[in-house]
């Protein structure tokens, strides 16, 4: 097999065919999301919306990055909460922070940015690869985690995982040749691409409207978020 030309056809037509379905899937949901409207609420406000919506942004940039809050979840699950907090750390570093994924970034965008010293990046991708493997582990013996799993969650596990270690492996220059292991790095993000808005991974395009929303009502009725 040439392994050169699988490479140019994945990271080349099939990545930019992938990332089209990406973006034309993710704004299909978001524009499903916003037609659905927001109702009028009659209630007489007991506090400020905007206040609400600058507090909830701040807990949850300066607070507790990365982490989603959940009231005692850390006292009763404090493994899946770490481990669920250091592989979206891990993985918002690697996609954004790396220097080889700022130059995927800068060459769709036409600008980029600083970037971490590999060392840093190198650490936490093998920390959000160790907390992936911590969560499918819970997935399969946690009582409330295992009744609510299903195809959907594995795949998604699957479906990221498997960037995440290639990349690895692709970086380290571990078992393959190096034009073997970037050819499977980029067929399984070219998956991923695809895969992402027809799954549960595309509530992070949600994540700012969800936080605007919360800190609105919760701002109207005088809650602290």
């Amino acid at each position: 097999m040439d392994w050169n030309a699988f490479l140019e056809f994945t990271r080349g037509p099939l990545f930019y065919v992938s990332l089209l379905i990406f973006i034309a899937g993710m704004l299909y949901r978001l524009v499903r999301v916003v037609l659905l409207g927001w109702e009028k609420d009659y209630s007489k406000p007991r506090g400020s919306k905007a206040v609400g919506v600058v507090k909830t942004w701040l807990k949850s940039l300066l607070i507790l990055p990365f982490i989603p809050w959940v009231k005692g979840t850390f006292k009763r699950n404090p493994t899946m909460y770490l481990a669920g907090g250091l592989f979206h750390l891990g993985l918002f570093v690697v996609i954004l922070l790396g220097t080889p994924h700022m130059l995927v970034w800068k060459s769709l965008l036409g600008f980029g940015w600083a970037t971490l010293p590999l060392p840093i990046v190198d650490w936490l991708a093998v920390g959000a690869i160790i907390a992936m493997l911590v969560l499918i582990t819970l997935r399969f013996t946690h009582p409330v985690m295992k009744m609510l799993s299903g195809w959907p969650e594995w795949l998604n596990w699957l479906f990221v995982f498997l960037p995440m270690i290639s990349g690895y492996i692709m970086t380290h220059h571990l078992f393959f040749r190096y034009e073997v292991a970037y050819s499977l790095h980029m067929l399984t993000v070219d998956w991923m691409l695809i895969w992402i808005p027809m799954s549960r991974i595309s509530h992070f395009i949600f994540y700012p409207f969800s936080r605007t929303t919360h800190g609105t009502e919760w701002g109207k009725y005088g809650v602290n978020p």
